[in-house]
């Protein structure tokens, strides 16, 4: 999937001695394993340069554990970016009531904010502010590698149950082949199974209601359900070995080399398989994807989808130039770039023309299509309560703790919050 990390926020605007920018603009993003992804970002960057000789574009790079762990306290001091790559959600939220970020609606038209779906500027709105840009959506899909599944007479198009899932997975295991590829190492991997089940038995607006406390919260039935579900599939042990110990990144390498059968994961696991295994190339056509399986009794809609919105978030004493290059970033015109070099699923209006690649143009349908879109949990539920659901996904994995335990360590730490 899943910005400019230069600091100091109220004297980025000034000179420094024989400097020949007038203003520096600094952001913070996720390291990107996306193919193409930092050329994009370089490319737009130079252009941008060129038509503002006097400002000067830096980018700053963390690894996703980094960047959730240290940000909070990056945002609180001196050394705080001008803008920051965000998941929107609860975190958001926090962030805005800490007081760190800046309100960009005046600086955001209506003629501004008609470029972009209205989805993505929702995301970044909260209380009646604006207070960010945004730049993409990602949906998460069940991933296959048609070889291995023909290997073990699996059709991958005839699962469209949690239970017809099951089953094949018990297929491929008796095939010889690893079912499931995980990184379970970053936990938030595994916790992708939790929040697609829980979106599934609870329905976005479960979700929202036991975030709010109501009919006990997390710990009510549909979350155990959830839980349940995914236990059924950790006992099949359908994972590779030592996948508590394998990131994300080596996991995704594994399954470009055919290492497994089935891996879910958002959109930008297209390019992220392929630049992670030892060719460099992947599974090339032998990827293919279809969407997370329907549950029964479930409250959420079988065609929701699971994912995010994502974006840039604008911090307090922001250099003047800040909104507009990630104006410029996220225009159109580069928004149909990022779309033709398959690096994500564009959220400006119109930009999905030029998606090229069959399987990210596929998921973008799927999204477009559906009832709801619901936000990754560890970034809706805020930080400190996905936190708990990520530990407890990883805990119902390695068999730590049940379903009924696990919804109540949820519980526990949004009453907590």
């Amino acid at each position: 999937m899943r910005s400019l990390l230069l600091g100091a926020a109220t004297a980025l605007g000034m000179i420094f001695a024989g400097s020949a920018w007038a203003e520096t603009v600094r952001i913070l993003t996720i390291e990107t394993n996306t193919p193409g992804a930092r050329d994009y970002y370089t490319n737009a960057i130079k252009a941008f340069e060129a038509a503002n000789p006097d400002v000067k574009i830096q980018f700053d790079y963390m690894d996703d554990t980094s960047f959730k762990s240290k940000l909070p306290t990056l945002l609180q001091s001196s050394s705080r970016p001008d803008a920051f790559f965000t998941w929107t959600g609860g975190v958001f939220h926090e962030q805005a009531e800490a007081g760190v970020l800046k309100d960009i609606s005046a600086q955001m038209d209506e003629n501004a904010r008609a470029q972009y779906a209205p989805a993505g500027i929702t995301a970044h709105t909260y209380k009646g502010k604006l207070y960010g840009v945004p730049l993409y959506a990602a949906g998460v899909a069940l991933f296959y590698n048609k070889a291995l599944l023909a290997k073990a007479n699996v059709d991958p198009k005839s699962i469209k149950t949690w239970d017809d899932f099951l089953g094949a997975v018990k297929k491929v295991k008796s095939a010889g082949i690893t079912p499931v590829v995980l990184g379970g190492k970053d936990k938030w991997p595994i916790a992708f199974y939790y929040g697609y089940l829980a979106t599934r038995f609870a329905g976005t607006a479960g979700i929202a209601a036991a975030d709010r406390g109501e009919n006990g919260g997390f710990g009510n039935p549909d979350f155990v359900k959830a839980g349940g579900a995914f236990k059924q599939l950790v006992d099949l042990e359908p994972f590779q070995p030592g996948f508590m110990d394998t990131t994300q990144n080596k996991a995704a390498g594994l399954f470009g080399d055919a290492k497994g059968a089935f891996y879910l994961m958002g959109n930008f696991f297209i390019g992220v398989q392929a630049k992670n295994s030892t060719s460099g190339k992947g599974l090339g056509d032998d990827l293919d994807f279809i969407p997370f399986p329907a549950v029964a009794g479930g409250k959420g809609d079988a065609n929701d989808t699971f994912g995010g919105v994502n974006g840039w978030l604008i911090t307090k004493d922001a250099a003047p130039s800040t909104v507009k290059f990630l104006r410029f970033l996220t225009s159109k015109e580069n928004q149909l770039e990022g779309g033709k070099l398959g690096i994500w699923l564009p959220i400006a209006k119109d930009a999905q023309a030029n998606i090229q690649d069959p399987r990210l143009r596929g998921i973008g349908e799927l999204l477009a299509k559906a009832p709801h879109h619901q936000l990754y949990l560890d970034q809706a539920l805020g930080a400190s309560v996905g936190a708990a659901l990520n530990d407890a996904a990883a805990e119902i994995a390695t068999g730590d703790i049940t379903p009924e335990e696990a919804a109540q360590k949820v519980e526990e730490a949004r009453e907590m919050r």
